[in-house]
């Protein structure tokens, strides 16, 4: 199970978009296919609040690496 360090200086969403990268990067999401786990499943995994969990997909889709589909998920994109 993950943990965010509080104190590091990396803040938690920065800690949870590197997990979800790191997993994206081992291939553990297939583009377009397996959707990332939902806020509410990052809020419960890691204990964060939903605002956290909603940055930390934020900052990947803002590196072009997801796309969010409204009522369906997030999904990697494919290169």
């Amino acid at each position: 199970m993950p943990e965010i360090n509080p104190r590091a200086a990396e803040p938690p969403y920065r800690q949870i978009a590197a997990w979800l990268r790191g997993r994206i990067e081992a291939h553990e999401f297939r583009p377009g296919l397996d959707p990332l786990p939902s806020e509410k499943e990052l809020v419960q995994k890691f204990g964060v609040a939903r605002d956290t969990a909603r940055r930390a997909v934020e900052v990947l889709r803002d590196e072009g690496l997801v796309k969010t589909i409204p009522q369906r998920g997030t999904y990697v994109i494919g290169r």
